[in-house]
């Protein structure tokens, strides 16, 4: 089971940030079965990479689709990688929602692979129509990400299915597990487009949308998921911990 924990912008102070990096490091450690991540804003990245001997690791929130030429602002892969970073959240629901199209994520998830960073990719749909498009709509997310890679480059994408639609509601209206288990299902069925059987099955797939201590347990149980991408919880210390001891 990976957690990975994406801060966002809720943490803006290098004092909040050193606590939750020490309460995850403790987490991690008092609980087995669990990989923890954790994508900090790329300010503070550099204060938990450097010498980390713990079991957590370290992701960005976004990457540049350049390298490192005359480009102001942007944070390129060598850059991360040369920080420690070992993987990046890329085709994240705010990031498309800036304009991000498919080909961009495409091209990002090429720039960390090259500098050996892991690309968490996301996928997911805005709102389920009753003719079912939403799962082509996935499908074509898929495939602009896999098409382009190598077999060797595919096996190592971390996929988070993050649908939209789900994000900022309750536990209790957020996704059901028979609705996960059915969408984990398609989306591994979607990859058999690019890799063999065996490949797909062990393609780790991680949900994203609305998860706190109370359905992170129940979701992790039986519908093929291998993790979670949190959001806002991620910057709650007490919140963030209840997570990982409820899925290890």
């Amino acid at each position: 089971m990976i957690i990975i924990g994406n801060w966002k912008a809720y943490v803006e102070s290098e004092k909040k940030a050193k606590q939750l990096v020490a309460s995850a490091k403790r987490a991690a450690a008092s609980y087995t079965g669990v990989d923890v991540v954790l994508a900090p804003p790329v300010p503070y990245i550099g204060l938990f990479t450097t010498g980390n001997k713990s079991r957590v690791v370290f992701a960005s929130q976004d990457l540049s689709e350049t390298t490192g030429h005359a480009e102001t602002g942007e944070i390129s892969a060598a850059l991360l990688a040369d920080l420690g970073v070992q993987y990046s959240i890329l085709g994240h629901s705010e990031r498309r929602a800036r304009g991000e199209s498919d080909a961009l994520v495409s091209e990002k998830v090429r720039r960390a692979l090259a500098q050996g960073i892991t690309p968490i990719v996301c996928i997911g749909e805005r709102e389920r129509d009753p003719e079912a498009g939403y799962l082509y709509f996935v499908r074509e997310q898929i495939r602009s990400v896999m098409e382009p890679l190598s077999p060797k480059e595919r096996a190592q994408i971390v996929l988070a299915y993050e649908p939209i639609w789900a994000i900022g509601k309750t536990a209790l209206e957020a996704v059901s597990p028979t609705d996960l288990t059915e969408m984990v299902m398609y989306i591994r069925k979607a990859l058999g487009d690019f890799m063999p059987r065996k490949a797909t099955n062990s393609m780790r797939i991680v949900y994203g949308g609305s998860v706190d201590a109370t359905n992170a347990k129940v979701l992790a149980t039986g519908t093929g998921i291998q993790g979670f991408l949190i959001g806002h919880a991620s910057a709650e210390v007490k919140e963030f911990s209840a997570i990982i001891r409820a899925v290890s």
